[in-house]
């Protein structure tokens, strides 16, 4: 690449400041432009930051000539809205995950971006981790044979008062209006991981919701998916629990167990191990990524590989990615009218 993909960032959330700092130092990716609704946000994001220019509207940085890309960190019902504006704006569009709360929002989302010749990814951060491309290698190359089933769970404790809450002092993940839940803000992450593993959507889904009466929103909730042949998966995600995050791949001729953490790095490397047979006394092996790419901010990997992916303009792998998103918005979707209806959803 001869420069770097420069990005403005839409919003002053707690998130956008991890990313701006996980890419400070990256040659392929530069933070030129932070806009917030509050101009005094703005600055302090700024000045804390190193972003020079500071604009006090979203619609401000929409117009910023020097902005190639958007990263998009707003709570998950305002995605949509300003990801349409950006690629009217002419912007690429890297948008937090999940990417929306529906099918149709994803496709009007994908539809602008088209219309506009931009490019539009959601960012899933352990995407990208190297350790990710090992997984899928070992899944593709057959060496736990055919995956006949996923069971995938992602929980955390919330913050404390204050942090990551909205101007009233409430967590937007206890704001329905905003998109708020353990399914929308945590299950996004092992839904993702049951799609890349199990290689298509379910055709029907059933969530087992426990909900929080002060808020309205799902506290944690499981979730089983069902495969048109016969295969099923199982999903876990909760918003009051220790931090865990973790996978099992279960193939024909092995077993695959993984962390899928977002940043792998010193005191927190990812941990995945392999058994390979069928065996309950076969000992797990222990799998670590390529030389020299083991550590590192996921939020980097993925701003990279998009920048790369633009300066190449190709299009074809992220329609790929495209399929990828407009299938876990259906099943999050799905899952949502399942935790209301108590019923079996069908995806068809």
């Amino acid at each position: 690449m001869n420069s770097a993909l420069r990005i403005g960032i839409l919003g002053a959330a707690n998130i956008a400041k991890q990313f701006t700092d996980a890419v400070c130092d990256s040659t392929h990716v530069r933070v030129v432009a932070i806009g917030s609704r509050d101009a005094a946000k703005a600055n302090e994001f700024g000045a804390s930051h190193g972003v020079v220019t500071r604009h006090g509207s979203y619609e401000a940085l929409l117009a910023d000539p020097q902005v190639e890309c958007i990263y998009i960190p707003l709570p998950n019902s305002m995605h949509c809205e300003w990801a349409i504006k950006a690629a009217n704006a002419g912007k690429h569009v890297l948008c937090e995950k999940p990417l929306t709360l529906s099918l149709v929002e994803a496709r009007a989302m994908f539809d602008a971006a088209r219309k506009n010749d931009v490019l539009l990814l959601e960012a899933f951060p352990y995407y990208f981790q190297p350790q990710t491309g090992v997984m899928m290698d070992l899944i593709r190359s057959g060496t736990i044979g055919d995956v006949r089933s996923v069971s995938a769970s992602f929980g955390f404790t919330l913050p404390p008062p204050g942090v990551g809450s909205s101007a009233n002092g409430t967590n937007i993940r206890l704001m329905p209006e905003l998109g708020g839940g353990s399914l929308t803000d945590a299950g996004a992450y092992p839904l993702s991981l049951i799609r890349l593993a199990m290689g298509c959507k379910p055709i029907r889904v059933l969530a087992h919701p426990r909900m929080d009466a002060a808020s309205g929103v799902d506290i944690a909730m499981m979730a089983t998916l069902f495969y048109s042949d016969g295969r099923m998966a199982q999903m876990s995600c909760a918003m009051d629990v220790a931090n865990e995050r973790h996978a099992v791949i279960m193939g024909t001729k092995g077993t695959l167990e993984t962390e899928y953490i977002n940043h792998a790095g010193v005191p927190l490397p990812s941990q995945m191990r392999i058994r390979r047979g069928t065996a309950f006394n076969l000992p797990f092996e222990f799998i670590t990524s390529p030389a020299g790419l083991a550590v590192g901010s996921g939020f980097r990997f993925c701003a990279e590989a998009f920048a790369a992916k633009i300066h190449a303009q190709d299009f074809a792998a992220l329609e790929v990615a495209e399929q990828y998103s407009l299938d876990n918005a259906q099943v999050l979707e799905a899952l949502a009218k399942s935790a209301k209806t108590g019923h079996e959803i069908n995806l068809d």
